[in-house]
């Protein structure tokens, strides 16, 4: 074990990094019984599980921290529930339009801006796409095929390791780690270009809700969770990071990497508390509703 070699301020950095992690959890526990209690299923389970983002990092982190022979497994942990979580702050936008079938009526003849980060913020040649129940189908199959596709590639990933193909920094061309992670992501990529289009078309409408400082820190996570991570391990993997017997270049870097996330996903956790436990007025319904009393009964 790795904590028996260390000296007292390590013992104090771990053990005040546990404690963070201890309060990160509570914090979220306590927070998903008030969400639980007062908000509706529907919409309330989608936010216990965005909220959950922070958390589950922090506590998976911890355990590799603890345990570094773990790391491979509480980053697959890591990032299989991310991806769920890109999936979730979609259809929450969605839910807090009305829905599906509001949303499409309050932008019954608008269009969605596919000029838009990560993947086309320099393409404003792209057209404008009319907002239907087609193209609404798209950004969610977009964000759908990453919850679905990177724990399937995460498992393949883990059958490799056992049976001694998968090694985790090695990127040759010839190893299988480069081809997987370069096709993670492309869907992470295309995963967020789908939360970003619904984004920029609803920021204005639900800007009495706050989904601007909810978008922040969900980017916020998402940054720190797999930019500053590639980063740190890119930087072990050349030799950048220097070792620190017993930790080779790439333990330490993953071990840096683990430490610093429990301290960064302390701050969204307390964050999110005070965000998502607003009460926020509903949105009036869109004028199309009342216009059309067939759909009277549909309105809840």
């Amino acid at each position: 074990s790795l904590s028996a070699g260390l000296d007292l301020p390590g013992r104090f950095l771990f053990a005040t990094l546990t404690l963070m992690t201890l309060i990160a959890i509570l914090v979220f526990i306590e927070e998903a019984v008030y969400i639980y209690r007062k908000i509706p299923s529907s919409k309330g389970s989608i936010i216990i599980w965005i909220n959950a983002a922070a958390p589950v990092i922090s506590t998976t982190s911890c355990i590799g921290m603890w345990v570094p022979r773990s790391t491979m497994f509480t980053d697959f942990t890591a990032g299989i529930f991310f991806a769920i979580v890109i999936h979730k702050f979609l259809m929450m936008m969605i839910k807090e339009c009305g829905g599906q079938k509001v949303l499409l009526r309050r932008f019954e003849n608008g269009r969605f801006t596919i000029s838009t980060g990560p993947c086309c913020c320099c393409c404003l040649c792209l057209p404008r796409v009319p907002i239907t129940r087609q193209t609404l189908f798209w950004l969610k199959l977009g964000t759908f095929q990453f919850a679905v596709f990177r724990p399937v590639l995460i498992f393949l990933s883990i059958v490799l390791w056992t049976n001694g193909n998968y090694v985790l920094y090695n990127l040759s061309p010839k190893g299988p780690a480069l081809w997987i992670s370069c096709f993670i992501g492309a869907l992470t990529l295309f995963a967020l270009w789908a939360v970003g289009i619904m984004f920029r078309k609803v920021r204005i409408l639900l800007k009495c809700k706050n989904i601007i400082p909810k978008f922040a820190l969900y980017q916020f996570i998402v940054i720190l969770n797999q930019l500053q991570t590639a980063i740190i391990n890119i930087f072990a993997t050349q030799k950048i990071i220097p070792c620190a017997p017993p930790l080779s270049s790439t333990a330490r870097g993953s071990y840096i990497a683990q430490q610093l996330l429990i301290m960064e996903m302390f701050l969204p956790t307390v964050i999110s508390r005070v965000v998502y436990r607003r009460k926020y007025h509903d949105l009036e319904p869109p004028e199309c509703v009342a216009e059309e009393p067939g759909d009277k009964k549909e309105t809840p």
